[in-house]
């Protein structure tokens, strides 16, 4: 017997429901039928599965690692059918993925308006999302790369710079001493608790080595973005943010003297096509909300008057 993906989503029902008779109902086939199939594929993959008792079926060690392998198969699978109909009526979506930026908004917009319907998927992962275009299941990726942090691209990707150097500023509480001046040094900030998200490819590590070179060995705590946010809004830490995030009543955004970190913006994809038809909405969203924020507007303006660079894209 060949196993197949009904083989496999039965094994999954069996264990969600921790009972054949649950299963069988779920799955909409009869008791008998569903255990001699049961027998079948534990013949084929040569052990038990799941153990039998009173209070129900539960998962053998094989059985573990049969379903660790078996759930991801049965979940795409059921977005393979999901979206193929969804292209049947609706036309085939655009797979978007993306780390987070102030920019999706506008460049998910300006795409709609080019008659090309996105789908978005986030993840703090730029190398995640990277395997994803290679593997098929995203078009198009839109990532952060940390400086000194390279990202792991896999072969056959094509990369296009969104923005070579994007500068990191902080974002700290706006009653803080250094948010009275456009630019902070980081000697301001010794004495401060800085948080970093480790999930992020690259941000922990660069905070670290940034703020080891200053000089400075202050604590420096794992946390999410809106963890963060909310603890620099009342006043616990500082941390490194966009140079696109918009300050707020409780938050101010200043820019660090000598730029210390940045990060390279990316667009992936499997082809130049690819590539060609999402480029020019990005661009046109990146220099909309760059624009909009102050810091990054003044900084932008100081640093095309010192060098003939040329404009965002």
């Amino acid at each position: 017997m060949e196993l197949e993906v009904r083989h496999l989503r039965a094994l999954c029902a069996i264990a969600d429901t921790g009972s054949l008779h649950r299963a069988a109902r779920q799955l909409g086939v009869a008791q008998p039928s569903l255990s001699t199939q049961l027998r079948r594929i534990e013949q084929e993959l040569g052990g038990e599965l799941f153990t039998r008792t009173r209070t129900g079926c539960h998962p053998t060690p094989l059985g573990r690692v049969v379903l660790s392998r078996a759930r991801p198969l049965v979940a795409e699978m059921r977005s393979l059918v999901t979206e193929a109909r969804a292209a049947a009526t609706e036309g085939p979506q655009l797979r978007i993925g993306s780390t987070a930026s102030r920019a999706l908004s506008g460049w998910l917009r300006r795409l709609r308006q080019r008659q090309q319907e996105p789908a978005l998927r986030m993840d703090v992962s730029a190398n995640a999302l990277l395997r994803m275009v290679a593997d098929g299941r995203l078009d198009v990726a839109f990532v952060h790369e940390v400086e000194g942090c390279p990202l792991s691209v896999p072969d056959g990707l094509r990369l296009r710079v969104l923005v070579d150097r994007e500068p990191q500023f902080v974002s700290l509480p706006a009653d803080h001493p250094a948010a009275a001046r456009p630019v902070v040094h980081l000697s301001e900030l010794a004495g401060d608790r800085w948080m970093a998200d480790e999930t992020v490819d690259g941000e922990f590590d660069a905070v670290l080595r940034m703020l080891h070179t200053a000089g400075l060995n202050p604590r420096v705590l794992h946390g999410d973005y809106h963890t963060t946010a909310s603890l620099v809004a009342t006043g616990e830490v500082v941390t490194v943010c966009q140079a696109t995030c918009l300050p707020r009543p409780e938050m101010a955004v200043r820019r660090l003297h000598g730029d210390p970190l940045g990060v390279r913006l990316l667009l992936a994809a499997r082809t130049e096509t690819e590539l060609d038809g999402v480029h020019p909405a990005l661009a046109e969203a990146y220099e909309e909300v760059a624009r909009q924020a102050p810091a990054y507007r003044e900084w932008l303006a100081q640093r095309d008057t010192k060098t003939p660079v040329p404009a965002l894209p």
